[in-house]
């Protein structure tokens, strides 16, 4: 498995679109088209494809949030027909080296619907931690770079 981030592009847009999660995954996470709108209003929103060679597996969103100064993971999903393989963890894996060389990055934020414990528990192998605090009835999660070796 060798996987690889890459922009949206008029070439792989149709492709994007179409990647699907799981019936019962449906409520836990905004469809691509709406995260790819989301991010020509909001140009900070990244949005980028998930790749195992040339393979399309999945979709990753993130942005830079002014407010608070952390960069936040948006939206992650990996298409039903390749779930379980290991590609949401080393998609993860891939964008926090990536935020952790980016000026202001001490942290990496994330929030989860309640009752995604796939998606929770993730997040928690990761190293990411609960805050306590919710946005928009979504539990929010931190990785502290400082405390990952």
């Amino acid at each position: 498995m060798s996987i690889e981030l890459r922009p949206v592009t008029k070439s792989n847009f149709e492709a994007v679109i179409r990647l699907e999660v799981s019936d019962e995954q449906q409520q836990y996470v905004a469809s691509n088209l709406y995260s790819l709108a989301e991010s020509k209003v909001y140009p900070e929103c990244i949005p980028l494809a998930i790749y195992d060679n040339n393979r399309l597996v999945g979709f990753l969103m993130y942005a830079f949030n002014l407010e608070d100064e952390s960069y936040w993971i948006c939206r992650l999903m990996i298409d039903r027909y390749f779930q379980g393989h290991g590609y949401a963890k080393q998609a993860m894996q891939s964008i926090i080296k990536e935020i952790r060389k980016r000026p202001k990055s001490s942290d990496l934020k994330l929030s989860i619907e309640p009752g995604n414990q796939a998606a929770e528990h993730l997040y928690l192998s990761l190293g990411f931690e609960k805050t306590g605090e919710f946005v928009e009835g979504e539990e929010v999660m931190c990785l502290i770079f400082e405390n990952m070796p």
